[in-house]
């Protein structure tokens, strides 16, 4: 690495100080600002922000799409000594009034289409409401400036609230260490530099969408955000901005495989990452063979500790179903289920620690106490670590792969089956290409095996044709006993197929028809 555990770590505002004046560092709709605007624009913001909200430490929401505002706010929070609440601009009016009660927040700016859609009661009195454009247009009319914070680097920055899958939201606290080394990280192992250019297409309430802002600018480089309608807006604005960085979740990988990508559009891009869910083989083929000069990142992380491991890329083409190994600031340990480090092969759980860990879930000590335990006895970090729930096992090269997360694997008849084992096989037959296996309640089985699946465009395969395939190479018991087929995925806030809410479907439709 770059010796990068040299660096000092600094207030998370300090990231808008690294590029040159007149070096872009931000494209917004209409104009394009580099460095110095960038630096004006943060104070100003600050500035404001400190006079409306005179508390240190209270927390300022944002609701609202990619833009200037939403762009600033995590350094223009930071510089005013408040905590930032990025909400996600899909969440509707129930799922923001929780956020706003359980972070008590102080503060709210949206896009006025977004607040117009807020019931009474829906924003607690202590909350002051500013539309998007009014806040900022104050911000400059104030015309004040806010100089570098000088905050401790282990206070509270941000609360990240999770999509709220597994029941109600959590907030997960992180402080200006934790996003400053999450953003020294991915700068360093990507190898992100000062004429690189980001398509920021996840959202920025995510961990790693804010990431490809941090770490941009920790490089020095230029953002451009992009709220994308269609995959094609991908490849236009790769054309467009002459991008070089593009991560995505797998299911906008899928689409943005499925379009037409002119040769040399495609080799404007330097670097390709991928978080939240593991690629296929048959994906890191597609992506291999569409953006052949691109480097390829899969990594895997979860927001309680951001980013855990990523697969180099010359790796990629030979162990394509790897997580790789960790990544600079973690340590991750595969701890089995007698608390020992696993040997090779040996499955066990994924716990995460070091300084990107994580402060707990705000206000919630009793899922923090679930989640934060002691560090293994093998750690050279100690202290608190991520008990992640991910089963993995690491081979002899010390490459580690996901096997299922504890709570999804699947119990039929006796039998433990790895969600993700049925749907590499399902999508492995050609005939599908997205796949999610569900375990739902049987009364002979305890669970049985329901696959779910998106036909391939080009694949005039049936039922009939894809179980006959996965009876030649699952075992009998792993064998979905119905498949549902579906013109698309749910796809919750966070980009992710949504399995939670497709096996509450499921369930109903069975209800249903029991009925």
């Amino acid at each position: 690495m770059s010796g990068i555990a040299e660096n000092p770590i600094l207030p998370l505002d300090h990231l808008a100080l690294r590029g040159a004046d007149d070096a872009p560092a931000l494209v917004l709709r209409g104009e394009t600002l580099d460095y110095k605007a960038l630096r004006s624009r943060v104070s100003r913001l600050a500035a404001w922000l400190a006079q409306e909200i005179p508390e240190k430490g209270a927390r300022v929401a944002t609701w609202a799409a990619k833009g200037e505002l939403t762009c600033l706010m995590p350094l223009a929070a930071a510089r005013a000594g408040l905590i930032h609440v990025p909400i996600n601009p899909l969440l509707k009016h129930a799922q923001v009034a929780y956020i706003l009660a359980d972070s008590g927040a102080v503060m709210l700016i949206g896009t006025p289409a977004r607040l117009a859609t807020l019931d009474e009661g829906d924003v607690p009195d202590s909350c002051q409401r500013f539309e998007e454009g009014a806040a900022l247009a104050a911000a400059q009319a104030l015309g004040g400036d806010l100089p570098p914070s000088a905050a401790d680097p282990d206070d509270l920055v941000a609360i990240l609230y999770t999509s709220g899958s597994t029941g109600r939201p959590k907030g997960v606290m992180l402080s200006h260490a934790n996003l400053w080394l999450g953003a020294d990280a991915v700068h360093d192992y990507l190898g992100l530099a000062a004429d690189d250019r980001t398509l920021a297409v996840m959202p920025l309430s995510f961990d790693y969408g804010q990431n490809q802002l941090l770490s941009t600018w920790h490089a020095g480089g230029c953002v451009v955000p992009l709220d994308y309608l269609m995959p094609r807006d991908v490849v236009k604005a790769v054309e467009r901005h002459d991008i070089t960085t593009l991560g995505a979740v797998p299911p906008l990988w899928v689409q943005i495989t499925e379009v037409g990508w002119p040769a040399g559009t495609a080799a404007k891009l330097r670097r390709l990452t991928n978080t939240g869910g593991a690629l296929t083989v048959d994906l890191v083929r597609r992506m291999r063979s569409l953006f052949p000069d691109a480097r390829l990142f899969a990594m895997y992380g979860l927001t309680e500790a951001f980013r855990s491991t990523y697969l180099d890329p010359a790796l990629i083409d030979s162990h394509p179903t790897s997580m790789g190994k960790e990544i600079p600031h973690a340590e991750v340990l595969v701890i089995n289920d007698l608390g020992d480090v696993s040997e090779d092969g040996e499955e066990g759980e994924l716990v995460h620690s070091g300084p990107l860990v994580a402060k707990g879930y705000w206000q919630d000590p009793v899922r923090t106490a679930e989640r934060y335990k002691p560090a293994p006895a093998a750690s050279r970090y100690g202290g608190m670590a991520v008990w992640s729930g991910d089963r993995v096992r690491r081979d002899a090269d010390g490459l580690l792969y996901f096997v299922g997360r504890r709570d999804a694997m699947i119990k039929s008849a006796g039998n433990r089956i790895s969600p993700q084992e049925v749907e590499e096989a399902a999508l492995a037959t050609g005939l599908v290409v997205e796949a999610v296996a569900l375990g739902l309640p049987d009364p002979r089985l305890g669970q049985a095996v329901h696959l779910v699946v998106r036909g391939a465009s080009e694949s005039s395969g049936t039922e009939q044709d894809l179980l006959r395939k996965l009876k030649e190479d699952l075992p009998n018991f792993m064998v979905p006993k119905v498949v549902h087929w579906r013109e698309a995925m749910p796809i919750g806030p966070n980009g992710k197929i949504d399995r939670t809410g497709l096996a509450a479907d499921l369930a109903a439709e069975l209800a249903g028809a029991a009925s």
